[in-house]
Parts: C-alpha cells; structure tokens; sequence
C-alpha cells in the first residue's frame, strides 16, 4: 500500500529465493550498474551482505511461501523490506528468465518505485491468516464429501437424509461408509478449529466488537481480522472497498468512458461481508432496517445487497482502525 517513492535509499536491493539458489541484485541510489550475486539458500548468508550495504538500504522480495519467513529473518538487517506483487510485476515477463535476470529486473522495478506491496507484519495475531485458511480447507473438503455422497445417492433415486449407506452393491455400502466416516472426521476437526475461534474472540477486543455489527457472527469475524490486521494501512473506506471487492474501477480515456474493470481483491473479505449482509437482512436489526428503506426508495434488490455490503465494509473498517464500538442506525445520520 505505500509508495517507494516518497524515500530514498542508499541501496536497493532485491531477492530471488529458491530452494536451491538464491540470486541478490543491488544498485546504489548514486548510479545506474547492478551488481549481481548468486549463493546457496541461507538467512545467514543474506544478512552477511546486508551487513556490508553501508548506509539506507531496502529490500524486495516476491510474494511466495517462503516470504513471510524471510520477511521475519530479514526485517532487522534493513530499513525497510518490500514484499511485492508478483501479479503486478509484468516488465519481469518479457526477455528470456534466469535467477539473475529475475533479481536484477527486481532491483530495477524497486528502484523506480514500480513495486505493488503486499502486506506483512510482525504482529502475532498476522498467524490468524494461517488459522483461518486452514479452516477453510477443512469446511472445503466437508462441503465437497457431502456433495458427492448426496450425488451417489440420487444416482439410485433415494435421499442421503433419511439413509445412511447404499446396501445393495458392495463397493457402493463401502464407499458410502468410507464417507460417513470422513464426513464425522472432518466435523470432529471443525468443531476444534470453532474452539480455538472462541479462545480468540475472548482475548481480541477488536473482535469483539466487531461481532457486535449486525450480520457478523464469530468466524466472519475473524477471518476479516486475520484479513486486514491494521486498518491504519487502507487510506480510507474507498480502498477498502475496492480491497474487499465491493466497487469496481471506472475507464476512462479522452473524455469517453469505457466501463469498468475488476479490482484485484481479497476473495475472503468479500465472500465475508457478502456473507454479513445476506445474514443482516435475513434477521430483525437496524441494517435490516436500512435495507428496507433502500427498496422502499427505488432500489432493486441486487442494488440494495451490495449497498448493506458496503455499509458494514464502513462501519467495521471504521470499528478496526479506531478501535471504537458499532453505533447501530449510524445510516439514519446520513439520510437525515
């Protein structure tokens, strides 16, 4: 989110990390050559020549698996390090691709400010992020054994809910059994993963309050918590609109308008706050109420959806960046 631009440094310097090579470029703020260096995969080794990069220094590295863990061992032998957007780096396409190549198109983008960062922290609670996508893979796979046990059994014309295994065919009562026992299985693992959640709701204030806004449950929650982590980094609710995917980019060129373009976002934040306003205007509460007085003045119902969407992206991106309590009717002020 912020721009590379706005400081200079003393040296730039990027990383292209394998598991089998790793290739640095540097260059310095005073001149145009880049230097570049290949190495075994080793922290100890990076920090050593760190070290001998005298004066304000940054560091780059792309978004991968291993960029959190290098984010940690490397933040303390620079000023600054950038994990960066490799979706965004499209320059590095072009021309042919070694380690080298990489690293030094790198070094170049970080250079001239050209980088898209992505957003790391030391903050414990950044782990969140580990919790929760295990969790959906968990919820992932039980939504995926019960469709196919539910498919298997309309292929012979009954219902999975008033039988529990096929009997005529011996491979079909094993399969059938195999699932049941996979489907309790991964229950058995939800239910500890919504324990854990309960722990971290009681020690999180922001959590807290954030369950205090209409539509939004425990693990909804959460999984927006373990999303955004500091709300200070999003400038204001615009951005974070188009982060969680709720607006959409106008085109335009020579005064004519050419629509609109999808925004690179967060699938979970926007699967989250669909979520919130679906259960908000499901329920009786004041952003049911809200909903309501947006189709009694000419919305439709589509409009009305993603407009309750937005409302609560507001009010909870405002509760997480100041720390304050949910004001119910807080849409009333604005109507007035």
């Amino acid at each position: 989110m912020q721009n590379t631009k706005k400081e200079f440094y003393t040296h730039y310097i990027a990383l292209d990390w394998s598991k089998e090579i790793v290739a640095m470029a540097t260059m310095k703020n005073s001149g145009s050559k880049v230097e570049l260096k290949t190495f075994k995969p080793d922290p100890a080794i990076v920090k050593q020549m760190l070290k001998k990069c005298a004066g304000k220094k940054i560091l780059t590295i792309e978004e991968t698996t291993t960029s959190h863990w290098l984010y940690v061992e490397l933040k303390e032998s620079v000023d600054r390090i950038l994990i960066c957007d490799p979706y965004r780096n499209n320059l590095m396409k072009d021309g042919p691709q070694t380690d080298k190549i990489d690293a030094r198109n790198l070094c170049l983008l970080l250079r001239n400010g050209m980088l898209k960062e992505v957003y790391h922290t030391l903050d414990k609670n950044y782990e969140l992020r580990k919790l929760v996508s295990a969790y959906e893979d968990v919820v992932k796979a039980l939504v995926r054994l019960k469709n196919q046990r539910s498919a298997m059994f309309r292929a012979e014309g009954k219902d999975h809910k008033k039988e529990k295994i096929l009997s005529k065919s011996g491979i079909k009562k094993f399969v059938t059994q195999k699932q049941i026992e996979s489907i309790e299985y991964f229950e058995g693992i939800k239910e500890d993963f919504e324990i854990i959640f309960k722990k971290i709701e009681s020690e999180n204030e922001i959590i807290k309050k954030l369950k205090r806004i209409s539509g939004i449950g425990r693990k909804i929650a959460i999984m927006m918590y373990s999303v955004v982590i500091d709300a200070n980094r999003f400038e204001n609710k615009y951005k974070y609109w188009a982060y969680s995917g709720l607006v959409r980019y106008y085109k335009e060129s020579g005064g004519k308008n050419y629509g609109s373009k999808k925004v690179r976002y967060s699938k979970l934040l926007k699967k989250c706050y669909k979520s919130a306003a679906l259960a908000a205007i499901n329920g009786n509460n004041d952003i049911r109420e809200y909903y309501e007085y947006l189709l009694n003045h000419g919305e439709s119902f589509e409009n009305a959806r993603n407009q309750i969407a937005r409302y609560i992206a507001k009010v909870s991106y405002a509760v997480m960046k100041n720390n304050i309590e949910y004001r119910a009717y807080q849409w009333r002020e604005s109507k007035n």
